[in-house]
Formats: structure tokens, sequence, C-alpha cells
């Protein structure tokens, strides 16, 4: 399949100033070629590389429209092949024209991140770098976009290849003392191999460190906003939308269903829940609605639980304090701007942290945006440097870290050091996948399936 030239539709779907078709492969240029005729007479296999062309797009039915042809000569192209890409107007049908010519003139379409994972496999990605144009496309915030440039450039690689050149250093210096006793190999140093393995584990466990934060900048966090009856949950819920999302009312309960919505909070990205009121009820209805809110709150990485500040505490805010012990949560004490009946006492006895605001005044965004910062480590979190960016690859990480600390620990057990040796090779193979230089068919496949068809 990688000697097929393949094509797509490189842009978004939808009406816009301009459009982009992508042909990749040995006959890209042949094709194109076939299909336009440019403006100042020549060929377009006449032109070098990293060179543009105005020109027009034909088929079979005639001209299409007028086009500028860029032209990478491979292996200086993002596949590592030769690439052309068409750039018209951004119409639907015009781009689904283009690339149908495409394919008649003998490309096929290209399949969920097929071109990003032909410059895999020709050797101008790895694959954490290829994990990381999907996560650049798919970014949300400054940090999220600077982390995974920071991946595409090649950190985590590079920190990989780092521990990988450690442990393979090691591995060869054993496996030569133990295969080759008569020769005169410098005698392996127990402790300085012990201190060098210890190194290594301390490294690994940083980078999986990196995880957690790195997920939360990335991907968003999963935030359930409880509460009793009108309390100000759902004003909250608009404040943090820009816009009435939930229905706002003096009358209790107006809140039944789980109300959701994604907004953007600094660089923080917040997926809202607004759940019915918490409280007791003999209202069928209502309680079905009280018990999703529990399964929300119960789910979330983020509660924030409001109170009525311009009341005293009663049961059902001590119960959804209670509700809220087991997970990460801050007490928004809500209606500032009323005279204060609330003691705060109990609540800062149960909340670590607590925030008096008011629902309907954006100035308290900001105040919430650094107590959310600082509950998950945002200002700590370093998006310049070598961070894991996905489950795959924390699986790796962790794969390696528990291996070079078997090696310590058979080490210092005083087994053979052919135990020791097999520990740490089981570790570089871990590290090998991660970059994909040793990863399974299944492994790239899932990798590159997470991809849009035209990148």
């Amino acid at each position: 399949m990688e000697n097929e030239t393949i094509a797509a539709i490189a842009t978004p779907y939808g009406v816009g100033g301009i459009g982009v078709v992508r042909l990749s492969g040995p006959e890209a240029i042949r094709i194109a070629k076939r299909m336009v005729r440019l403006s100042h007479g020549r060929q377009l296999s006449e032109m070098e590389g990293y060179t543009c062309a105005y020109g027009r797009v034909f088929d079979g039915d005639g001209e299409i429209d007028e086009a500028v042809l860029t032209l990478f000569r491979a292996p200086r192209s993002y596949t590592g092949e030769d690439v052309v890409e068409i750039a018209s107007h951004g119409g639907i049908y015009l781009l689904e024209r283009i690339l149908r010519a495409c394919c008649s003139k003998g490309a096929r379409p290209a399949q969920a991140g097929e071109f990003t994972r032909r410059a895999f496999l020709n050797g101008k990605l790895d694959l954490t770098q290829a994990e990381a144009v999907a996560d650049l496309i798919s970014a949300r915030g400054r940090q999220a976009a600077r982390a995974a440039l920071t991946a595409r450039d090649g950190a985590l690689y590079r920190e990989a290849e780092r521990i990988c050149g450690e442990l393979t250093g090691y591995a060869a210096h054993l496996a030569a003392w133990i295969d080759y006793p008569e020769e005169e190999i410098v005698e392996v140093d127990q402790d300085a191999l012990a201190a060098g393995l210890c190194g290594c584990v301390e490294a690994l466990e940083k980078l999986s460190a990196t995880y957690d934060t790195g997920r939360v900048i990335r991907e968003g966090i999963d935030t359930a906003i409880v509460g009793r009856p009108n309390v100000g949950k759902s004003t909250l819920m608009n404040l943090l939308s820009g816009f009435q999302r939930s229905i706002v009312s003096n009358s209790a309960g107006t809140t039944r269903d789980v109300v959701s919505d994604t907004v953007q909070l600094g660089d923080l990205m917040l997926h809202l829940s607004d759940t019915a009121g918490i409280r007791s009820t003999d209202d069928p209805i209502e309680r079905q609605g009280v018990q999703m809110a529990h399964d929300r709150l119960a789910r979330a990485q983020l509660v924030l639980a409001v109170f009525d500040g311009s009341e005293p505490l009663d049961a059902d805010d001590l119960l959804i304090a209670e509700a809220c012990k087991e997970v990460p949560v801050i007490a928004l004490v809500n209606k500032r701007d009323l005279p204060r009946k609330m003691d705060l006492e109990p609540l800062k006895q149960r909340f670590e942290r607590l925030l008096v605001i008011s629902a309907d005044q954006p100035d308290d965004l900001e105040l919430l945006k650094r107590e959310i910062e600082q509950l998950f480590s945002i200002g700590s979190f370093d998006a310049g440097a070598a961070t894991v960016a996905n489950e795959r690859q924390r699986g790796e990480v962790r794969n390696a870290c528990e291996e070079v600390r078997q090696a310590v620990d058979a080490l210092s057990s005083g087994v053979s050091y052919d135990a020791v040796c097999v520990c740490i090779e089981a570790a570089i193979d871990a590290l090998l996948s991660l970059t994909g230089k040793r990863a399974s068919e299944q492994v790239v496949q899932q990798v590159f399936s997470r991809f849009c068809v035209g990148k």
C-alpha cells in the first residue's frame, strides 16, 4: 500500500476561502500534471521542490477552478514522498470534484492518518512525534498547543533515547562481562551500576508524573456543579459558558436534568455539567435528577460545590459537603453581594479550598481560574519539557520504569548478572516501543486511527 499514491481533502469540510487537496506518493507529480494547466507554461514535473505555481484544474468534464499548486519533492516533504498540494477555493463541491479527478488519474483515497503514517514509516517522525501532530490539531489552549509542539519537535523522543542509551550501555557491559570472561573487559562496578540504574528510575518516574497534569491541559477537566436548589448553580454555569446555557429562576428545582457544555477558562478547558439541586424530595422526576447529580459528582475530576451565603447552612448543604469528601472540590459560597447569614467555619473544616463569590460577576472568574490552576498544579507544568501525552506512552514509560526497578532489586539481592541484564533489556524494549522503533502493527494502527483523513 505504501507504493500507491494517495489523495485526500486536507482542510475541514465546509465553505471557506481556501481548500486543499493533498497528493502523496510516487505518482503524485504525474497525476497532478495530467489535471492542471499552469499559467507560466511550464510543466509541473519541471518545477523544483518547495515552489508554487498558479494555474487551472481540469477533469473529464472540463475546467474545475483556478488553483495554486505547491510541490514538495521526496525526501524533503512531510511524508518523505513526492507531495503535491492543490489549493483552490474552499467549496465542498470544488474540493470533492478535484479529489475525484485525482482518483480518476490513478490515486486512491487516503485512509485516516495515512499521510502522517507514511511520514513515520519513512523516518520523518517517530511515533511520539506523530501522536503530537494529532494533539496539535486538537489543542484548545496555549499550553496544550505548546506541549504538543514541544513533543512534535522531539522532546519526548530525545528523553526516551537518552535513557535508552544509558540502559543499552549497562546491558552491553553486563553481556560482555558474562559472555567473554576471558577477555580483558572492565569489571562491573556494582555500586556504580546500581546508582546509574536508580538515576534511570528517577528519570522515568519524573517523565511518568507529567501525564496527569498534561492530560488536564490537553483534554480538559470533567467538572460537576453541585449544590442544593436555588444556590446559584445555573447562574455560575451561564457565567462560565458566556451565555444563558441553563434556566435561572427563583423557583427551586428548575434544573432536573444534567445540562452540559465545554468552556475555555484561560488555558483550562472545563467540561461542565450543571446538575439538579441535591435535596430530599418526593417528586419522582426531581428524584431522578438528584440521583443523576450524585452519579455525575462521583465521576467528576473536579466538583464546584455551590452554597448560598445569604442563608444558613442546612442539612442538604451538609449532605453535599459529605458527598464531596472523596473528590477534588472547590467550595463556592455564592451571593457575596447579599448580607451573609452563613457561618463559614463548618465549610472551612470540610473544604481545603473555599471561595466567596458572586456567580453573576465576571471578575470572580479569575479567582476561580487561579484556584483550579493551583488544584491541578497547572503553574508547575512545563510545556517546554518532555511530557507523556497519552495512555499508550504512559504505559510504556511505566513498564520501562518497573523493569529497571526490578533490575535494581535483583542487583541488591545478589541475583546473577544474567537476570539483571534481562530486566534492563525488557526496559529497553519498552522504550523502543514508546518511540515506535519496535512497535507492533496493531499499536501503529491504533495511533493513526485517531487522525483525520487529510492528515
